[in-house]
């Protein structure tokens, strides 16, 4: 419908400036001199039309790329102005019009100076609007706490301030949220940042918790549990987005395009986002990739004691297991099942779903050596 709009537009701007150029032209001395036109109203009318017309469908034929521009252009000042917070957007602003409001009482006298007096008014309101907004938004903090008081100290002292930090947002994708482990990481202070929390991922959260399959219902109501205790417990900055994007289907893709749109960081332990994510170039904090690095390092030729729990999957081997979930493939371990043995670690194979360590019977080798 806009588009229509705005060709109908264009097209009336095109018959206006046709109507203009044509008169303009009617009226130069090359006409008047030639006498095509001086005695024939038919013929001036005529050339009159054509040229309006010519212009007119001249505008309506490009206006689909101005149409186009026109959307690219207001997309990337939208995208661009998505990035800042609400509060820099306003101090800037405000600092802008305070500005312009100085450079107004001080350009009143240039504009009196003939030729480039309104050019050096126009250059001065410029440099002025742009001052006063980097003034402000560097002071933004200090004028906060100056005129709203932000910087009040509670009257209890068990009341809790939430502070809002300086560093990246961090979204939070429906998986992360039902795992569980994003309120324990966060209570550590290794995430900086406010949280976003996206509202079609609460409404996703919302759906799954009303699923008639009930494992499907308890993940989403422990998801849901999960989020409250996020934005009552934790003391750092927690954001409902509201932002959404009709044209999007899946919510992994809105999610990615409102990481892009805010300059955000997506937290997530879904290895297919992880993947798509840093294909478009959002950067990506894998909850599963910070569990493996934070693991403790065994090297080949350190002794252990571990239980045998099963068989492995080849020949004679068997499975034991580290108090984080490391599994350890034993070689001749299956005859020691329900056991307690000491091994000593022969290899340790790093893979993307976790690390896998592989040992052998201290007594075993003893005897080959």
């Amino acid at each position: 419908m806009l588009n229509k709009i705005l060709r109908t537009i264009f097209t009336l701007m095109g018959l206006v400036i046709g109507y203009f150029v044509g008169d303009i032209l009617l009226n130069t001395n090359f006409a008047m001199e030639s006498g095509y036109f001086n005695d024939n109203t038919f013929n001036k009318i005529l050339i009159l039309v054509f040229i309006t017309l010519l212009f007119g469908i001249i505008l309506f034929l490009i206006s689909p790329l101005i149409n186009d521009l026109i959307a690219k252009s207001m997309e990337y000042t939208e995208k661009s102005i998505q990035k800042f917070p609400a509060s820099v957007i306003l101090f800037g602003a405000g600092g802008a019009i305070i500005g312009l409001a100085i450079s107004t009482m001080l350009v009143n006298v240039l504009t009196t100076i003939p030729y480039i007096g309104t050019l050096i008014s126009v250059s001065i309101n410029i440099v002025m609007a742009v001052l006063g907004a980097n003034i402000a938004v560097k002071k933004k903090d200090e004028l906060m706490a100056l005129f709203f008081n932000m910087k009040k100290i509670g009257n209890s002292k068990d009341k809790k301030v939430k502070g809002i930090s300086k560093a990246d947002p961090k979204v939070l994708d429906t998986s992360v949220i039902i795992d569980g482990r994003i309120f324990d990481l966060c209570q550590t202070g290794f995430i900086e940042g406010p949280l976003i929390i996206p509202n079609f991922v609460l409404e996703e959260l919302r759906h799954i918790a009303d699923s008639s399959d009930t494992l499907k219902r308890n993940r989403g109501r422990r998801g849901l549990d999960i989020l409250n205790k996020i934005q009552k417990e934790l003391k750092m900055e927690v954001v409902i987005s509201e932002k959404d994007f009709p044209d999007i289907a899946e919510v992994d893709s809105k999610l990615l395009k409102l990481c892009q749109a805010i300059g955000g960081k997506v937290i997530t332990n879904d290895y297919n986002l992880n993947k798509v994510a840093e294909f478009q170039g959002v950067p990506v904090l894998n909850i599963n990739e910070l569990a493996n690095a934070i693991k403790p390092i065994v090297l080949p030729g350190e002794e252990m004691k571990i239980q045998v729990v099963k068989d492995g999957k080849e020949s004679g081997q068997g499975i034991a297991y580290l108090d984080d979930g490391t599994m350890i493939v034993v070689e001749g371990g299956r005859k020691f099942i329900g056991e307690f043995i000491d091994v000593i670690v022969t290899s340790v194979l790093q893979t993307a779903a976790g690390r896998m360590i592989f040992a052998k019977q201290k007594e075993m080798l003893e005897k080959a050596n």
